[in-house]
């Protein structure tokens, strides 16, 4: 799957902030921009994963339909 997110680096005296806007509570803080490049990817992969792997384990009614969303923006 690819999307495409809005990443946001901010630099804050020797760090770079990053987050991205469309996933609130995905943020990240490194040294460089690179690395906070790379970190950021990390934690956008990491947070679906794990959102992933949680709602599997969730209970769910006979009622309830799982199915894949495909969106265009």
């Amino acid at each position: 799957m690819t999307a495409t997110l809005t990443a946001v680096y901010e630099r804050h005296g020797n760090w770079y902030i990053g987050y991205v806007e469309e996933l609130p509570g995905v943020n990240i803080q490194e040294a460089t921009i690179e690395e906070a490049r790379e970190s950021l990817q990390e934690a956008v992969q990491l947070i679906i994963e794990s959102n992933r792997f949680l709602a599997q384990q969730g209970e769910h009614s006979a009622d309830t339909v799982r199915e894949d969303l495909y969106v265009t923006v």
